[in-house]
């Protein structure tokens, strides 16, 4: 759960406010809410601040999604894993039950272990500089996100997204590989 006042900040987003702008801002935020683990000097509060970023993320963006698209927020359940609460939080209505496909869980389980292990990349880099200010963690972590919205890092995982909703149908994959393929195709 996310402290009940961090809702106001959503509200200043507008609903088509790319996620990763909603994400720096509420995360940038937590430092607002989290006095007792803003100090990196002390080994205590960087292990509350890391626990709290891993548990609170994934609630923050399911919220960021269900803003974007004019849903309400879905608190997370104590009863489902980390990636089936994420999937609850991003899919679930109010109005009716929700039953997280396993499948889509172990899938997106894997999918966050992949993300977790990618070793130095630009984001994480991007954190260690941040951090070396002596700046709190969660403006810390805000400046990695920052970092991962660009295009050359996890902007890829949305252009890939993008492509496959321009695919569209398992039909038309091979016209796309054709195109990927043809160096005279400006889209390749």
């Amino acid at each position: 759960m996310i402290h009940e006042q961090m809702h106001n900040f959503f509200r200043g987003f507008r609903r088509d406010a790319h996620p990763m702008a909603t994400m720096v801002g509420v995360i940038g935020a937590m430092s607002a809410f989290y006095h007792d683990s803003t100090d990196i000097t002390d080994e205590y509060q960087r292990e509350v601040a890391s626990h709290r970023l891993i548990a609170k993320l994934p609630t923050i963006a399911a919220m960021a999604y269900k803003y974007s698209i004019g849903q309400p927020f879905v608190y997370p359940r104590n009863d489902l894993d980390y990636a089936a609460n994420f999937l609850h939080m991003c899919f679930s209505v109010p109005a009716e039950e929700y039953n997280v496909n396993p499948i889509l869980a172990r899938a997106m389980d894997r999918i966050f272990t992949l993300h977790a292990d990618h070793e130095q990349n630009a984001s994480t880099s991007t954190v260690r500089l941040a951090s070396s200010s002596g700046a709190n963690p969660f403006a810390c972590i805000a400046a990695g996100i920052a970092c991962l919205w660009g295009p050359a890092h996890g902007g890829a995982n949305q252009a890939c997204l993008e492509m496959l909703k321009e695919i569209g149908t398992p039909d038309r994959i091979p016209e796309y590989i054709a195109r990927a393929k043809d160096k005279n195709d400006p889209s390749a």
